[in-house]
């Protein structure tokens, strides 16, 4: 048989031994109050000689209201999403900013990103790691709860009210790498694009699935695109993987068209990896033989010695930028979506088309 649990020690009995009242040991604690050095001491010492390790912060996250917990919300395993650079210095610049305020991160994944998972989790606020099409919903039951949001490139989400949007230049940077194309001279342009919706499908992006992206990233890089290429060929990536990327570019250089297109931009240097592996696969050489872009100008070991033509952004700023927003949604006080600039990068993988 075991034997009989210990009663366990509380702070009243702390207060006792140390001969002070239960709301002065509290005090001693948390150091928030007018208690003297001396009395603290004593306190100290009494929960040392009693094993008492502190006051339950559970229960003063009840009486506060608060669980001092903020979640990073991501709609994809983390296996994946910290495959991304971007991902990682982004989350980096968060917590660079939340942990002087001794607030804890929850990263909350697949299974947590949903409207249920949303209703449940103790947080005090949200961060919605960008480039998903499926946060809309998870918005809007963060909201109806009261939790205070903050999306990272969430596109529309930013215009609904208790959201705050922390977003690139997105059209206007891939308008900056499809003019540089068009400078070279190339006319025959493919887009490889981040995720468009739920369903993630690495497949031709048609005009009826153009018509119900949900993916702001994707979406707006892809406008970008338009501007200077209207009649451009679009394929999805169902994650920003690199073998997604590769699939892709094997069916556009592959299998779909009967001109094979001079230049691809992808929408992630991660996916510009799929397609120079995909050229490698059918004895292309780049650029000499196909041109391509990349977004994000992060370090990737896929990417070896190539110096990939691309937009550099800003990822750790912006993790940042989210941290200072939560940190003052947090202390009732006003937040303001940022928007940041890429610059561009002219590497070796884009040059003039040999046809």
């Amino acid at each position: 048989m075991s034997a009989p649990r210990q009663a366990r020690t509380t702070l009243s009995d702390v207060a006792e031994r140390a001969g002070v009242s239960r709301s002065t040991a509290s005090l001693a604690f948390s150091g928030a109050g007018p208690v003297s050095e001396q009395t603290r001491m004593r306190v100290l010492s009494a929960a040392e000689e009693l094993g008492y390790a502190g006051p339950d912060p559970r229960a003063r996250s009840l009486r506060q209201g608060r669980s001092g917990v903020v979640g990073i919300v991501f709609d994809e395993r983390l296996l994946t999403a910290f495959r991304d650079p971007v991902n990682v210095a982004t989350l980096d610049g968060i917590a660079s900013v939340l942990e002087s305020d001794s607030t804890g991160l929850l990263l909350m994944t697949e299974t947590g990103a949903d409207e249920g998972g949303m209703r449940a989790a103790a947080i005090d606020a949200a961060v919605l790691m960008g480039c998903s099409p499926v946060f809309e919903p998870v918005a809007t039951a963060l909201r109806h709860r009261g939790v205070p949001v903050v999306s990272i490139e969430g596109g529309g989400l930013g215009a609904e009210p208790g959201v705050v949007d922390i977003a690139l230049d997105n059209a206007d940077s891939a308008e900056t790498l499809a003019r540089h194309l068009h400078r070279l001279g190339h006319r025959d342009v493919a887009v490889i694009t981040l995720g468009t919706d739920a369903e993630r499908l690495t497949a031709p992006l048609t005009p009826e699935r153009r018509a119900v992206m949900t993916t702001a990233v994707a979406s707006d890089r892809l406008e970008g695109a338009l501007r200077v290429f209207p009649g451009l060929t679009a394929w999805s990536a169902g994650h920003n993987a690199v073998e997604d990327g590769r699939r892709a570019a094997r069916a556009l250089l592959d299998v779909l068209p009967a001109v094979r297109p001079t230049a691809i931009m992808a929408q992630s240097d991660l996916l510009a990896v799929g397609v120079l592996e995909a050229a490698a696969e059918l004895g292309l050489e780049v650029p000499r033989d196909l041109s391509l872009t990349g977004f994000d100008g992060v370090r990737i070991d896929g990417l070896r010695d190539r110096d990939l033509t691309t937009m550099r952004q800003p990822a750790a700023e912006k993790g940042r930028a989210a941290g200072r927003a939560v940190a003052a949604l947090l202390a009732d006080e006003l937040a303001a979506g940022v928007v940041y600039a890429c610059v561009f990068h002219r590497g070796e993988t884009t040059a003039a088309p040999v046809r």
